[in-house]
């Protein structure tokens, strides 16, 4: 019923920036929580950001924080991640999330996902 494609990643030098989003189809009225998470082969998904239905609450992982910032546009059924000062270590595939409810940072309280984008930071 829900479908979510992310797009933006790509390439970036250490301490550039890069906006991914993720544009939500179907029964998008729904989609009170949305977070992003990331993943590295061999290791487990980990969260990065959420964001409430409102968008005036965000909570962050402490290895982001100061440096990426969430936001949605629910006339746009969007979802956006802003990265700033990016590090080799946030090399990963992100990946957006949604639920019918808010669910916080725990993977499996997500109910849809996307296919995922590759943002690869480069020393």
């Amino acid at each position: 019923q829900v479908q979510l494609v992310e797009s933006g990643g790509g390439l970036v030098q250490t301490g550039g920036s890069l906006r991914v989003s993720c544009t939500a189809s179907g029964r998008t009225f729904t989609l009170y929580g949305m977070a992003w998470f990331r993943q590295t082969p061999g290791k487990e998904r980990e969260f990065v950001a959420t964001i409430t239905w409102s968008g005036g609450n965000a909570y962050y992982a402490d290895s982001v924080k100061g440096r990426f910032t969430i936001s949605r546009d629910n006339a746009k059924n969007t979802l956006y991640l802003q990265m700033n000062s990016l590090k080799p270590e946030d090399t990963a595939v992100y990946y957006c999330a949604a639920s019918s409810l808010y669910a916080g940072t725990i993977s499996h309280a997500y109910n849809y996902w996307g296919q995922g984008t590759q943002v690869t930071v480069s020393s």
